[in-house]
């Protein structure tokens, strides 16, 4: 009987045994099947996150440009320069001097050109002629585009023109859509007074409208009328704008069409806007004003430099983390920390600025041709070397300050000298009144090809030139 009972109490303790490893696998498995319900929760939300995050962002696809290239009857050799200011009325000898050693010290060479009127003794500075140097430089850069690549002006979805000084009405987007015969319902606009930045801030309009509007084909004209920017007054402030601006405009064809990539040439990858309007000294340092003789002139501050430093120091610091590989902001967090723990004192770690090394994330720079102190301070700043600028002064040396197209032609240059490879990723960096710094990183499609007919195409081979050194 004992035995008997030592054996039933062992059967009940072994049915137990099994029972409680039979709830722990039920409940581990119930555990298990929990943790493979939330992995697949997680997954479903990550994958809804991407796709709502792709349909809420556009591709912006760069199809083609067309820079404006002058006649050559309109170029303004420096000596023809020179003997024109000598020639107009209403210069004192002193200012007759100052802006010829601003032209000799300004980087623009003897190909640089100026609208017809500009010519003329006296320049005629009215509403008319400055309607005919627009006309003829965005009509031809619009007819060479369209004509290039086949496209019937009615596929045009979108248009916006960019020009600070000169503001018709009809605008400019007008001009192009009566001339061309664009859509009724295409959607236009027409930008002024954003200076020498707006082209880049097109891009960013456009890259806007794309998250909306899709399946779009936008038209993009950058450019300045040199026509009614003459000064004839007084102030030194002023009459450097007389030396430094050239005739030239750019046309550029933008897609959010998935099909265009296969044809597009290079597709943004990021687009930055800078502005200090906030700050009185940067709001002031490029104005267009009357002086004290109500002569209306674009004043240009002895500040500017340092504006434009500021400026882009804060653009890059949005724009390094956006760009620069792990590794190199690693390295730049690494030697920013270790300089303000060895540092000793505030002059000491200001002489000695730690700057990324931009080269690891671009391959091509294009630095606004607003004039060669702009690029000389773009390139210090940013810890480049002299090949890096050779865009920038090269368009500064043939076209002159073309203002907002100038990153174009910069661009075109590079192309025309073979350096544009598929994947290389090219930086514009361009400034602008208000004051305004605007960064577009842009990264190439294809390998493009040299021969292709640009603005370029007629002297690529007589370049880099040798350039006086005037430091």
């Amino acid at each position: 009987m004992g035995t008997n009972m030592l054996f039933l109490f062992s059967d009940w303790s072994l049915v137990d045994s099994v029972t409680t490893i039979a709830e722990t696998a039920e409940a581990s498995s119930s555990i298990f099947t929990h943790f493979i319900e939330a992995r697949a929760a997680l997954l479903l939300l990550g994958f809804l996150y991407l796709a709502f995050r792709s349909n809420s962002t556009s591709s912006v696809y760069l199809i083609d440009y067309t820079c404006y290239r002058p006649p050559d009857h309109l170029r303004a050799p420096v000596p023809n320069f020179t003997e024109h200011i000598e020639r107009t009325e209403g210069f004192s000898r002193e200012n007759r001097d100052f802006q010829q050693k601003v032209l000799q010290r300004s980087g623009i060479g003897d190909e640089a050109c100026m609208p017809i009127s500009v010519h003329e003794l006296p320049p005629n500075t009215s509403f008319g002629p400055s309607q005919q140097e627009v006309e003829q430089v965005v009509f031809q850069v619009v007819k060479d585009l369209l004509s290039e690549h086949r496209i019937n002006p009615k596929e045009i979805d979108m248009l916006i023109s960019n020009c600070s000084i000169f503001c018709p009405a009809p605008s400019i987007t007008s001009m192009i859509i009566n001339r061309f015969g664009l859509r009724s319902n295409v959607k236009s606009i027409s930008l002024s007074g954003m200076g020498c930045s707006a082209g880049l801030l097109s891009i960013s309009m456009i890259k806007e409208l794309f998250k909306v509007h899709k399946n779009s084909l936008a038209l993009v004209l950058s450019m300045e009328a040199v026509t009614p920017n003459g000064y004839r007054g007084r102030t030194k402030s002023m009459l450097v704008a007389n030396t430094i601006f050239r005739m030239g405009g750019a046309a550029i064809l933008l897609s959010n069409k998935k099909h265009d990539k296969w044809r597009a040439h290079y597709e943004l990858q990021h687009l930055v806007r800078t502005h200090m309007g906030a700050d009185e000294q940067s709001y002031c340092s490029v104005v267009q004003k009357p002086d004290e003789e109500d002569v209306v002139g674009v004043s240009l501050s002895k500040s500017l430099l340092q504006v434009a430093a500021r400026a882009l120091k804060i653009n890059v610091s949005e724009l390094g983390p956006l760009v620069l590989p792990y590794s190199e902001q690693l390295k730049y967090c690494w030697l920013v920390t270790c300089q303000k723990l060895c540092g000793k004192g505030r002059a000491k770690r200001e002489a000695a600025v730690v700057v990324p090394r931009f080269k690891r994330a671009f391959e091509h720079f294009c630095i606004h041709a607003g004039g060669r102190a702009i690029i000389d301070g773009v390139e210090k700043n940013l810890k480049l070397e002299n090949e890096d600028g050779e865009a920038s002064r090269m368009t500064l040396y043939r076209f002159g300050n073309t203002s907002s197209s100038s990153v174009w032609y910069e661009l075109s240059y590079l192309e025309a000298k073979g350096k544009v490879k598929k994947g290389d990723r090219i930086w514009q960096i361009s400034f602008g009144s208000g004051f305004k710094c605007n960064s577009a990183v842009w990264k190439s499609l294809a390998n493009v090809d040299p021969e292709r007919k640009k603005a370029w195409s007629d002297r690529i081979h007589m370049y880099p030139v040798q350039m006086p050194d005037f430091s």
